[in-house]
């Protein structure tokens, strides 16, 4: 049997002009599962429901499994409505090209509003690819930007959490870096509450 596996990288995105696309692509998801060794969830986007399942015991930017089937737009909303623990996360997701690498900007919205993440597909570990220049920290193997974690503990409550200089510390180094506006280029160098019921 061939198990289809999935490589990323993620990263943050500086403060600037990324490149937006024309026809981003609004995303709803939330999670049945993220202990164990699996994360289950499910997503609707573009009137397409599915439902993923992911190995956790590999660490993120390695090779892990992931199935995904799609599933009726009509159940997709009924799981998210009715059988979630928490309201859905959002995000507009932005797919663009960057020197033959296709890269998903995700902007967060609702609950976890303010964070920009970008990740690349690879095909293998150590897979070496161009840097987009509004690409900042990367964030792979940092928990707390896993959309399972988010999805649980939204970025905005982190302030109530741990304080804002220490949320201001985390992405200080990704701020700022681009206070004019530019054309993307690449450096080739290389707390909601549970739902009631």
């Amino acid at each position: 049997m061939i198990v289809p596996v999935e490589i990323e990288r993620r990263f943050l995105v500086r403060d600037g002009d990324w490149p937006a696309s024309a026809t981003p692509e609004w995303i709803f998801q939330a999670y049945f599962s993220t202990n164990g060794s699996a994360t289950v969830r499910v997503r609707l986007s573009n009137q397409r429901g599915q439902l993923t399942i992911k190995d956790r015991r590999n660490p993120p930017g390695s090779a892990r499994a992931e199935f995904e089937y799609e599933i009726p737009c009509e159940h997709a909303e009924y799981l998210l409505r009715e059988m979630c623990p928490y309201p859905p996360l959002e995000k507009l997701r932005h797919k663009v090209m960057c020197s033959g690498s296709t890269w998903m900007i995700d902007e967060f919205r609702g609950a976890n509003a303010g964070l920009v993440i970008a990740e690349v597909e690879i095909g293998n570990p150590v897979q070496a690819f161009p840097m987009p220049i509004w690409a900042g920290r990367e964030v792979t193997r940092d928990p707390r930007f896993r959309n399972s974690y988010l999805y649980h503990h939204p970025y905005r409550d982190w302030h109530r959490s741990c304080g804002p200089d220490a949320i201001g510390q985390v992405l200080a180094a990704d701020r700022g870096g681009l206070n004019q506006r530019q054309n993307p280029v690449v450096d080739t160098g290389m707390a909601r509450g549970p739902r009631s019921g």
